[in-house]
């Protein structure tokens, strides 16, 4: 055998050796996980719906502007919120992938790109609380020692070449799958729009058995189809709906608006327009910025078609959510708000000019 084949077969081997090793590694809690998030939903990401029990020791932890707590399967769905949201690096944990515990992130070693398979990204990125644990776990699974800056420089670098590989894989396998499931398995009224986030959407389908008994990845399959395909669909056979670019954000929140599209609002200048993810922060811009404008639309919460808000009527006060919390929810018809007003226990019903600012503001209390 000559030298040559001989250093390709050693080399064959240790590969094998670590991919072995990495496929033993498991990234499901062994014990009971720690999950931050109220409610049923607090099982899975917001982001991206993953479980995070089964996604553990890539989980991290956030706290939004308006102080709610967020949970990540990765790396990769934190880099998204924070972009939108922009979530202050103070306050962003992990899970220390040796003792199981959230610890600062900021004080973290990261090993990146080792051979253990990444969490919605190609490379993948474990954190430990010890160097000495990263640098056994680097040791073994090989993979660069970073910090925490340098290991969410790569996830951005990343995101787009990330997201563009989930989506291939979405479109070739999961959609059609969640649409077989859900055409087989699922009451045909599961109304995606009503959800602010996907994990509430996946936590109402057990919760209110609104589908047959359902295998976690059957259930992620489902909830991918229904946030990201039949949601979009369903209101796209709206005529009159407001139309929103993927790359407009509020000005207020910063939150992308083609995400809650059952929310909807726009104010036109002449040459310009802003979109908002709500009328609550459609109103605070309103508040400070009343001059020269052309139209205001807002969303029809029962017709989801775009409406002139000044001539428009709004609940306040009721126990129904936005993205951003207590909302307020426009009607085109007097009679449609006062029906929703009963029905979901509103405070008060407005006309646009009777909307004062105090009012708005006391909803983010």
């Amino acid at each position: 055998m000559t030298t040559l084949k001989i250093f390709i077969l050693i080399t064959l081997l240790i590969f094998s050796s670590l991919n072995l090793n990495a496929k033993n590694f498991s990234k499901i809690a062994s014990k009971e996980p720690v999950l931050v998030q109220k409610g049923h939903e607090k099982h899975w990401c917001p982001v991206c719906g993953m479980n995070l029990k089964m996604f553990y020791k890539t989980n991290h932890t956030s706290q939004l502007q308006n102080k709610t707590t967020r949970q990540y399967c990765s790396m990769r769905c934190l880099v998204i919120d924070k972009e939108e949201y922009g979530i202050e690096s103070s306050s962003i944990k992990v899970i220390d992938a040796s003792s199981e515990k959230l610890i600062d992130a900021s004080s973290a070693y990261y090993v990146l790109g080792s051979y253990v398979k990444g969490t919605m990204s190609k490379k993948s990125k474990l954190a430990f609380a010890l160097k000495s644990d990263a640098d056994k776990f680097a040791k073994k699974y090989k993979g660069k020692v970073v910090s925490f800056e340098e290991a969410m420089k790569s996830a951005k670098e990343s995101l787009l070449s990330d997201t563009e590989a989930i989506k291939k894989k979405k479109v070739k396998k999961i959609y059609p799958m969640g649409k077989k499931i859900f055409d087989k398995k699922c009451k045909q009224d599961i109304d995606a729009t009503n959800y602010i986030e996907i994990n509430e959407l996946k936590a109402d389908i057990q919760k209110s058995k609104l589908c047959k008994p359902l295998k976690e990845k059957q259930l992620q399959a489902l909830a991918l189809y229904l946030w990201e395909v039949k949601r979009f669909g369903d209101l796209g056979d709206i005529k009159g709906k407001i139309h929103v670019t993927k790359d407009e954000k509020c000005p207020i929140c910063g939150m992308f608006v083609y995400k809650y599209p059952k929310w909807a609002a726009q104010i036109f200048y002449k040459d310009m327009h802003y979109s908002f993810d709500g009328v609550k922060d459609l109103m605070k811009y309103y508040f400070e910025h009343k001059g020269g404008i052309s139209k205001i639309l807002v969303t029809d919460y029962y017709s989801q078609k775009a409406i002139e808000a000044r001539e428009s009527y709004f609940v306040i006060g009721s126990d129904v959510y936005g993205p951003m919390g207590d909302e307020l929810i426009p009607f085109e018809k007097l009679s449609d708000a006062k029906t929703f007003s009963l029905d979901h226990k509103g405070v008060k019903v407005l006309k646009f000019e009777s909307i004062k600012a105090d009012e708005v503001n006391k909803l983010d209390e």
